[in-house]
């Protein structure tokens, strides 16, 4: 399968450090030509916009995002409920998944351990690491669906 459209996940609650990372990761992918569905992961001013929002309306779009994606990209180095069920919710899917993390994170057993096949962890320690990790993944999903 080549992938075309992504769900890209990180805490926005919680993890709103990582903006700058989630961004990071989100121009990238949109320079590599693919169609980023949840924008909002990599807004600045998200936290704003989604005070604004019921957790029903939130809870809506990200599914419905979600499902019109091809895979999912997970930014796990902050600890979100939110993603975590994303992460599931992709996996019931049958998404392709793709967890990234820092070299320094505490990243939850339940990933690291989960032996689903579509489902990969992998750690980065800067944002050319992360860069080589993303296109790793979307060359494996490429070779192992052309």
């Amino acid at each position: 399968m080549s992938f075309k459209k992504i769900f890209l996940a990180g805490s926005i609650r919680g993890g709103r450090h990582m903006q700058p990372v989630y961004r990071h990761i989100y121009d990238f992918l949109r320079r590599r030509g693919y169609d980023v569905l949840s924008w909002h992961v990599a807004d600045p001013v998200s936290d704003e916009k989604e005070a604004k929002m019921s957790e029903q309306e939130i809870y809506r779009r990200n599914i419905s995002l979600l499902e019109e994606s091809d895979c999912l990209i997970a930014e796990v180095t902050v600890p979100s409920i939110g993603v975590g069920y994303e992460i599931c919710r992709a996996l019931e899917l049958g998404l392709p998944s793709l967890c990234v993390h820092r070299t320094d994170a505490n990243v939850s057993a339940m990933l690291l351990g989960n032996p689903n096949p579509g489902m990969r962890v992998r750690e980065y320690c800067d944002t050319d690491d992360l860069e080589r990790i993303l296109c790793e993944f979307f060359e494996a999903s490429n070779e192992s669906n052309g």
